[in-house]
């Protein structure tokens, strides 16, 4: 008698080293890797990847989209939540340091494609990133019997992922200029308020702009926000930081760049309100 083995259908998941996305691709279609210059379509990037993971994996269906990024405490910011709230997405976050520099994220990388491989929940895995770091994540999931196929983003002129990390890897594939450039628009270039002629401003004055704005801020997002935006006090989500600049410029008719003391101001006051109301 032949014994029956039941097929258990393939599922692939997607892996996305969000660091790694927006400098790659920053470089490749702005020309730069500083995020504040440019907008990333996330949203239509990941159903790319997701588009053609399904034609590489045809007879496989996906588990989801991991979003590895970096933030100051691990508190999601606007856009790091917009792309939480997308159906088969998970956003996975480490932190961020002084330098803007992501850590814990390739051993975020690491227990998710390892604990997939090992609980047999994957078959393949699209890694998207370039750092060498992640090789130990591909040889534990290797290990386990999923495939991982490296995908990354072209680099003109030499290479953006390390060689140890395309030894390692089952398969490679490179996503070219033309393929990335309808997700990236090159931010306009803001030109600084000339402060010749225009008194500075006292701490005060800016400090109580600071609690203005804040009032207004909490009036709009609500108390939800508020909770999650307190445990990361004295520091703000660079999205949050950057609105209240641009709000308090507009009201002071005053640059604040380069002035860090009254920027200082700025944050205790708008903290201070926030406090005060929570």
């Amino acid at each position: 008698m032949l014994a029956e083995v039941a097929k258990t259908p393939s599922t692939h998941a997607i892996f996305v080293d969000a660091g790694y996305v927006y400098a790659a691709v920053g470089r490749l279609v702005a020309g730069t890797e500083d995020r504040r210059s440019f907008d990333l379509d996330a949203e239509g990037l990941i159903e790319a990847f997701i588009d053609t993971a399904r034609t590489i994996f045809a007879d496989s269906r996906l588990l989801r989209v991991y979003w590895y990024d970096g933030a100051r405490r691990r508190i999601h910011t606007a856009e790091q939540q917009a792309v939480a709230e997308l159906p088969d997405v998970k956003v996975r976050l480490g932190n961020l340091n002084a330098n803007n520099q992501q850590k814990g994220v390739d051993s975020l990388i690491r227990t998710d494609l390892e604990s997939l491989a090992r609980h047999r929940a994957i078959s393949d895995a699209a890694l998207v990133g370039g750092d060498e770091d992640l090789v130990p994540a591909v040889e534990a999931a290797q290990g386990y019997g999923a495939r991982v196929h490296l995908w990354g983003i072209e680099a003109l002129g030499g290479r953006n992922q390390a060689e140890p990390l395309l030894w390692e890897v089952d398969s490679q594939r490179v996503f070219d200029l033309e393929f990335c450039k309808p997700y990236v628009t090159r931010r306009a270039l803001v030109v600084e308020p000339d402060n010749e002629g225009v008194p500075r401003p006292g701490r005060e004055d800016v400090r109580f702009v600071g609690a203005r704005i804040a009032a207004t801020w909490l009036a709009t997002r609500g108390p939800e926000q508020l909770a999650g935006l307190l445990p990361g006090h004295p520091y703000l989500p660079g999205a949050v930081d950057q609105e209240l600049l641009t709000e308090a410029e507009a009201l002071l008719h005053y640059s604040l760049r380069g002035q860090a003391d009254l920027r200082r101001a700025l944050r205790d006051g708008f903290w201070n309100h926030l406090q005060s109301q929570f």
